[in-house]
């Protein structure tokens, strides 16, 4: 392998991994800040054990979702030079306002939060968790303004082979990162949805299974108390009972807003890069009928060889134009246009290296983009499918006993960490061969464009990839483990790891701010060595 393509191998594993941490980080940080605004305004104690609890793990993805994300702007400079000073003149501005909310407005409050407890007043504290929650959404909203700006380049005039923006309001305000930064919240909700739900049910499902609560003759639940186990009292049930449904209701109502942004994204695509639609779609041939599935081999550059074993006619027309006659241009027209207007082979020029003058190939690898855009429709429909089974099943206040359904509900928690995935490799990979796509829509620069070829940098070797690869692959193997130990280990205490002031083993710290001085409590024994090593956060 040359030095581009494990150049790209380790941008693509690096992003995705940091992106299991972004949305969860957004979407469980708003229900937090949502659940201690409740507890403020109702003084009812579940409301304040959810917001420890809840706050407990947030805070752990969050610390892990800062270091992983990291690595990705060193990436600009080592790897991917000559991106770097290509989009440089234009990403510098959202780069730069990113990192002042991630690194200043969302540290220093979340901060904050996390030493303020009964050392705040009770107001400016919830006040200090939403600005940190805000920082990291408005955040998330300038790094989809440069990521949005790749995808449909706006507001730029090119002086001397590099694009230089001439009106910041048309990048900020770029339709593509407007329907992106929606399609991304709405995303995180509906993990943050699942993840509650997921972790609820286990839960409850503890409580039955230790004999806590019960069900009568109507399969109505019967909520008990345990003299034994630490914090297993009927505020306990409480808390995991609203936090279910909670989850529930954000998970579906978050799939519907991703289904309505993700069909106004869909449309856009369709105008900005129809290459990646039609390959998304496996159209080899201009028509209105949707794919739902194809077979053969989709490597074949004119689609020659893809069998599409079951359309819906219309469909296809519709999700690009709203109604169901308008043809939609299929791969093989849309080659000769790509070639006819950007070249048939990379330039000889010396950037490209021993590149310079291969043939260039204008369809992405289709069976990554085709199974990609199924697999983000289909792991959200299902998230959102399980979301309102799971609703109806404790309608009665409790869940069945069965651990083949406690399995099942702690495996859903994947399936939208999973569509969220697979969208942000379907919405990268589609753009190539290039990493700054052309604008076919905008007349007057459809010159900006960069070939994926031409934006790694130089002077770097395969050599040194692979161990720049290794070196970061080993960390976030490491990091993977620290993560799913501690959130594993928060998980199973409970409400008490987040409150050992309720009774149960587990942290303690005797001193002002600590665990048990939260206003919440009942006090704590104190005494015990400080094993925590998120001690300080309440």
């Amino acid at each position: 392998m040359e030095a581009l393509d494990i150049a790209r191998w380790q941008f693509g594993i690096v992003t995705v991994y940091h992106f299991l941490m972004v949305p969860l980080t957004i979407g469980l940080g708003t229900l937090v800040a949502i659940l201690q605004t409740v507890w403020q305004r109702t003084g009812r104690e579940e409301y304040l054990r959810m917001t420890k609890f809840w706050g407990k793990l947030f805070l752990i993805n969050f610390i892990m979702g800062v270091a992983t994300g990291i690595v990705q702007e060193f990436q600009f400079g080592m790897a991917w030079s000559e991106y770097s000073r290509f989009v440089g003149d234009v990403f510098g501005a959202p780069l730069a306002m990113e990192s002042l909310l991630a690194f200043f407005v969302e540290s220093t409050f979340l901060g904050l939060w996390i030493f303020g407890w009964k050392k705040l007043p009770a107001k400016i504290h919830l006040a200090c968790l939403w600005i940190a929650v805000c920082g990291s959404i408005v955040s998330a909203y300038f790094i989809l303004v440069a990521n949005s700006w790749m995808q449909h380049p706006v507001g730029v005039e090119m002086v001397d082979g590099r694009p230089h923006m001439v009106d910041a309001w048309a990048v900020f305000t770029n339709n593509t990162a407007l329907v992106a930064f929606f399609h991304t919240v709405t995303g995180a909700l509906a993990v943050a949805g699942g993840f509650l739900l997921g972790i609820a049910w286990y839960h409850l499902w503890r409580r039955r299974r230790d004999g806590i609560d019960t069900v009568d003759a109507a399969g109505r639940v019967v909520v008990g108390s345990s003299a034994t186990i630490p914090g297993r009292d009927k505020k306990d049930h409480s808390v995991w009972i609203k936090s279910l449904r909670i989850g529930a209701v954000v998970a579906m109502l978050a799939f519907a807003g991703t289904a309505i942004s993700g069909d106004l994204q869909g449309k856009l695509m369709f105008q900005q890069q129809p290459m990646k639609m039609a390959a998304a779609e496996a159209a080899c041939h201009d028509g209105t009928s949707f794919s739902i599935l194809s077979l053969g081999d989709p490597g074949a550059r004119d689609c020659s060889q893809v069998v599409a074993v079951f359309e819906v006619p219309g469909l296809l027309s519709f999700l690009a134009h709203n109604d169901f006659t308008t043809d939609i241009s299929g791969v093989n027209t849309l080659v000769p246009q790509y070639q006819a207007k950007y070249g048939t082979h990379l330039p000889d020029d010396p950037m490209y290296g021993e590149r310079a003058g291969q043939a260039i190939n204008y369809v992405p690898v289709m069976p990554v983009t085709y199974w990609g855009f199924r697999m983000m429709i289909g792991f959200g429909g299902l998230a959102a499918l399980a979301a309102a089974v799971a609703l109806w099943i404790t309608r009665k206040g409790t869940v069945p006993r069965a651990p083949w359904l406690m399995r099942l509900a702690l495996v859903g928690i994947l399936a939208p960490f999973g569509a969220n995935s697979a969208g942000w490799i379907f919405t990268e990979m589609g753009r190539q061969p290039f990493v700054v796509a052309p604008n076919p829509d905008m007349s007057g620069i459809d010159q900006v464009f960069m070939f994926t070829a031409a934006a790694v940098s130089p002077g770097v070797s395969a050599g040194e990839m692979i161990f720049s690869l290794v070196a970061l692959g080993s960390v976030y193997a490491v990091l993977l483990v620290v993560e799913v130990a501690l959130l594993g280990k928060y998980i199973r205490g409970g409400v008490v790891s987040a409150m050992p002031e309720l009774g149960g083993p587990g942290p303690r710290d005797s001193g002002p701010g600590g665990p048990r001085d939260d206003g919440g409590g009942t006090g704590g024994t104190g005494g015990e060595a400080d094993d925590d090593v998120l001690a300080f956060a309440y």
